[in-house]
């Protein structure tokens, strides 16, 4: 996926006779080295982008109306972005947002306008074209007022409209015009107004972005980012110790950070976590036998799987919408620990000797351990689960294919929990299903009451109807809450962030115009 083109860098040498003073200048601003472990990208579209390494890289090359202050993943905090104000109508069914003037597009696609956003929203609600349509199934029509004034009409009012525009996911502003003429290759090209530009894409190697001098905060510090694809954490910690990377994602395990904080590394842990839920596929037998649903959860020890994950990276969970979302309710308790009761109830349900199942497993480290725990405590009930530990590409190829009785997922979203329970427990979302997201235990016994609060304007409704979903999903048994894993990385002593990292709702820490990297 190399440009055709030089590197926006390259060309601007150039473009100004490679000058000395233009090499050193270039010299003088360092290239940020980073690795997220990930084996390589699959697409840099930010309305395709669902993994986290995806997301990570398109997140420094787009922007959104409003944005999450660097640092933070905190939906109170949202504040200007491409937008530098808006207003809302009474009933919150009408949103109006005034655009910055003179914002410009990466590699010379022009100015922004309304009409790039109302493209990009509409874009991004297509389920064609996007990832995230399902988030923008609210909208009832956004209109270009005039060039730097875009209107949102909601099919019903939403308090919580901002967190849908926001830099993250679909909210991401695209180049109408680039987007057209590159169709399904954007991915490939991106082009957005954030303070890093697409420069390079050499296949399970590495990504280059370049610095955008143009952005509209003011030119970055550094000369660009370099994404280096080192999958093997091993081999990913050598390179940071060597100092051939300077930030890189770390192992989410107690041990790992203790250690690493000991031997003089900067580790950081931040929000938000990402849910980890064991999803059981009642589309593959005898999983739709609730009773063996009941068993698997019974024979889970969560707690001790928390230990395993370690006091500081790691939540036990109460329910099935993760722990600090708007609309989590604890009330139906979690699964209760109990080796003989699962036993009962499969004999119950017709297998006195048990059952053999199957689950399709990521290699990665934040998955495969885990697994392997829950593997020896389903054994200790009479469950045999037969893993077959793949690549996490094709890890969740299969899962999205239904080859999976037992998918294990971590996920963050937006902190509220109809995005959470649209996902991960409406129907419209199972996998195979006209709208498919990631409803891989196939529950629908939520749908009324979900779909019921997504359009409720009174907001205790809405928390109650969010309560009754919760407690249906719980008595189906559709999954196994177990933890929320918060993010890890290292860090060089030369790099500096410019803000404080409590929160990155991207994954990763987020890499701005402030930015700077200093001499070891």
């Amino acid at each position: 996926m190399k440009r055709p083109a030089l590197t926006v860098l390259a060309a601007a040498l150039f473009a100004l006779g490679a000058g000395l003073q233009s090499t050193a200048y270039a010299q003088d601003r360092p290239t940020l080295r980073i690795s997220s472990g990930a084996a390589d990208n699959a697409t840099l579209d930010p309305h395709r982008a669902t993994s986290t390494a995806d997301k990570g890289v398109a997140s420094e090359m787009f922007d959104g109306l409003v944005r999450f202050p660097p640092g933070s993943a905190d939906p109170k905090a949202l504040e200007p972005d491409l937008a530098e104000k808006w207003e809302s109508s009474p009933d919150s069914k009408v949103w109006t947002f005034h655009l910055r003037k003179g914002v410009q597009f990466h590699d010379g696609y022009g100015e922004l306008k309304a009409a790039d956003v109302v493209y990009s929203i509409e874009r991004a609600a297509d389920p064609k074209r996007s990832s995230f349509a399902a988030n923008f199934a609210i909208l009832d029509k956004v209109e270009a007022i005039d060039d730097y004034t875009v209107k949102f009409t909601l099919k019903y009012p939403d308090a919580a409209f901002l967190g849908r525009v926001s830099d993250y996911h679909g909210g991401n502003i695209v180049s109408k015009a680039a987007a057209e003429k590159l169709g399904d290759k954007f991915g490939q090209s991106p082009i957005g107004t954030g303070p890093f530009a697409f420069g390079e894409h050499v296949t399970q190697q590495y990504v280059k972005l370049v610095a955008n001098d143009a952005y509209f905060r003011g030119k970055p510090k550094l000369a660009g980012i370099t994404y280096r694809m080192i999958p093997s954490d091993s081999a990913r910690e050598l390179a940071f110790t060597s100092n051939e990377i300077d930030v890189m994602q770390g192992k989410r395990e107690q041990r790992w950070v203790e250690r690493s904080i000991k031997r003089g590394m900067k580790v950081d842990i931040f929000e938000p976590a990402e849910f980890r839920t064991l999803f059981i596929n009642r589309s593959i037998k005898p999983l739709d036998n609730l009773k063996v649903r009941q068993a698997i959860a019974a024979a889970i020890n969560v707690d001790e799987i928390v230990r395993y994950a370690g006091k500081d990276v790691a939540e036990k969970g109460c329910s099935v919408v993760p722990n600090g979302y708007l609309g989590q309710d604890c009330s139906a308790g979690a699964y209760a620990y109990d080796l003989d009761r699962a036993k009962a109830l499969l004999t119950e349900a017709g297998f006195p000797n048990g059952i053999a199942i199957k689950s399709i497993v990521s290699n990665i480290s934040a998955q495969q351990p885990i697994m392997e725990i829950i593997q020896a405590q389903l054994a200790k009930a009479g469950i045999k689960l037969e893993m077959e530990v793949v690549d996490h590409a094709t890890y969740q190829a299969k899962s999205r294919k239904d080859q999976s009785a037992l998918v294990f997922y971590g996920a963050a979203r937006f902190p509220n929990a109809d995005v959470y329970l649209s996902e991960f427990y409406d129907s419209a979302a199972a996998i195979g299903a006209p709208a498919a997201m990631s409803n891989f235990g196939h529950c629908a016994v939520g749908d009324a009451d979900i779909r019921a609060a997504r359009i409720e304007p009174d907001p205790q409704k809405q928390l109650a109807l969010w309560k009754d979903a919760q407690a249906k999903i719980h008595d189906d048994v559709c999954s196994v809450p177990l933890f929320g894993l918060k993010q890890v990385w290292a860090r060089g002593d030369g790099v500096n962030y410019g803000y404080d990292l409590k929160g990155a709702l991207n994954l990763q820490p987020s890499i701005t115009e402030a930015a700077t990297l200093s001499a070891p």
